[in-house]
């Protein structure tokens, strides 16, 4: 018995494991207007990194929608990013950035998402390219919470938490 609870505790969660779960989260209703949001970068030992803010603004046309996020670190480096983002099917998306390579994959199932991607990341004068496990949690009153595991090589080198806020 404490074998398979051991061994169950280490599983990977799935999108059926959120199937029931509220507040559902409507990626194109979220996505739609102002957002603000905090973050911060962990490294692999849990020491916090980096600490930035995100303004956003989302729009639709149809089943493809776009999302503009504009980083401010608190180190005083700025950042864009311009995501695409396409509905193909139910509780199944695709993005796409300037700065992700190839595609970005998403599904969704009651309050979670969870998005797949790879990114070549610039760390100082190395550039690093990185697996992002992106999963996103709907909460009360219009927050989403957004936990990144980054991984190299399958092993993970950071993780990213990210607290996003609709405003209206």
């Amino acid at each position: 018995m404490g074998l398979m609870t051991f061994l169950n505790g280490c599983a990977t969660p799935s999108m059926e494991d959120y199937k029931d779960t509220k507040p559902t989260l409507d990626l194109k209703a979220y996505f739609t207007g102002p957002i603000k949001a905090w973050g911060l970068i962990q490294s692999r030992s849990g020491e916090v990194t980096r600490r930035f803010d995100v303004t956003m603004n989302g729009t639709w046309n149809g089943d493809v929608g776009t999302l503009e996020e504009h980083f401010q670190y608190y180190d005083g480096e700025t950042q864009k990013r311009v995501w695409t983002i396409t509905k193909i099917a139910d509780n199944s998306y695709q993005g796409t950035a300037g700065d992700i390579l190839d595609k970005a994959n998403g599904e969704s199932n009651g309050s979670a998402m969870r998005w797949a991607y790879k990114m070549d990341l610039p760390v100082g004068d190395t550039t690093y390219r990185i697996t992002f496990d992106d999963w996103m949690f709907l909460m009360n009153d219009g927050v989403l919470i957004n936990r990144s595991y980054l991984k190299k090589f399958g092993v993970k080198v950071a993780e990213l938490t990210l607290f996003m806020q609709k405003q209206e």
